[in-house]
């Protein structure tokens, strides 16, 4: 059975189409013929490099603010990381220095060992961040 051809067949044929274009974009795969994705990172774990180890001093560390994360070393061979937003405003800390983890909106100061609040109007430590230590790269899981 055919129906006849009206206005409101010609636009429900349109739409259906382009519902399929749409859909088989959006559905659509790698243009590697192994449909392998050419990426330096893990996706499937969500990891991402972050720095070498020898990047952070021992007694310091580095913020990364891409990634808002601050990794530590307080003692030769221990990295630890913590957000890097401070917990008082949110504002981002901007640096570590003489033991402390610095937000310059104002002056809160957390430990690099453990980010508790060493100074300022922050009410809670900077909460940990997951990070591995694999020879010579820290990964943030």
């Amino acid at each position: 059975m055919t129906l006849p051809t009206t206005r409101r067949t010609v636009l429900l044929t349109s739409l259906m189409t382009t519902s399929a274009v749409a859909l088989t974009a959006a559905c659509g795969g790698s243009d590697d013929a192994d449909g392998s994705n050419d990426s330096s990172s893990d996706s499937t774990s969500g990891a991402t490099d972050l720095a070498k180890t020898s990047d952070i001093p021992v007694g310091g560390g580095k913020v990364f603010k891409d990634q808002k994360v601050v990794v530590t070393q307080p003692v030769k061979g221990e990295f630890k990381a913590f957000s890097a937003v401070c917990t008082h405003q949110g504002c981002t800390v901007a640096k570590v220095a003489d033991g402390t983890i610095d937000c310059p909106c104002h002056q809160s100061r957390f430990g690099i060992a453990d980010g508790a609040v060493k100074g300022g109007p922050a009410p809670r430590p900077l909460p940990a961040k997951e990070i591995t230590v694999k020879g010579d790269t820290i990964t943030l899981a």
